[in-house]
């Protein structure tokens, strides 16, 4: 019998799955990534104040596989490397837009978003048109709170390096949906986040490479994943 609070194999596994991909966050300097989930909850709430439409399927990848660069730190597991995203959406619309119009007033939506809020490098945006609706769609559900998703869970950490990207502006809490809220490697640190309302997610990894830098003082490169971004 399991005792409470341990974490299974399969555990793991699913909330690893529930993360998606890990996005690159900023340019190959900037040393960090977003997870697919993070960013999926940011374009939707984007994608609601697009007239006529309800976004379906939402995924997140590379434009070209072949124009990466590499990452100025050691990248966490199966993160894509940097370079150029394309963003692959299904939606259904209704008469209430023309078409055209409502097809650029989402894509238009959804690139903003990812570039602007996100601060991802996105080159291009696919829609697919995949129902047509008899009426007005109807206004869409509140979001989940922060934390209830798969995979992010706020946790506390004790070490140097946890203390000190806990305190950076723009931290709402770490997380450990990899394992561990910071992951201490010979040659670099990886550190978990989830970031605070009224902050930009590349802002908030800069004050924590800084934060955590200073409180190490050994030269170790750091690594942040943002796992959590207010919608």
């Amino acid at each position: 019998m399991l005792q409470a609070g341990v974490v299974t194999t399969a555990d793991a596994v699913r909330r690893r799955l529930g993360l998606g991909r890990l996005l690159p966050l900023g340019g190959a300097a900037d040393g960090a990534w977003l997870t697919e989930q993070a960013a999926d909850t940011v374009l939707r709430r984007a994608a609601d104040g697009a007239p006529g439409v309800v976004l379906g399927r939402l995924r997140l990848g590379l434009a070209d596989p072949d124009s990466t660069a590499r990452p100025a730190v050691p990248a966490p597991p199966s993160a894509l490397p940097p370079g150029p995203l394309r963003i692959e959406a299904d939606f259904a619309a209704s008469a209430v837009v023309p078409l055209p119009a409502a097809a650029a007033a989402l894509r238009a939506a959804l690139f903003t978003a990812a570039v602007d809020l996100l601060g991802l490098e996105v080159s291009e945006v696919d829609l697919r048109v995949t129902e047509l609706l008899d009426s007005a769609p109807e206004a869409p559900a509140p979001a989940p709170p922060p934390g209830v998703r798969a995979g992010v869970r706020a946790v506390t950490a004790s070490d140097p390096a946890g203390t000190a990207a806990s305190g950076a502006p723009g931290v709402a809490h770490l997380t450990a949906a990899l394992g561990a809220a910071v992951h201490l490697a010979p040659d670099h640190v990886r550190v978990e986040v989830a970031t605070a309302g009224g902050y930009h997610p590349l802002d908030v990894v800069r004050s924590v490479r800084e934060a955590v830098t200073t409180a190490l003082a050994d030269g170790r490169p750091v690594a942040v994943l943002v796992t959590s971004v207010p919608a």
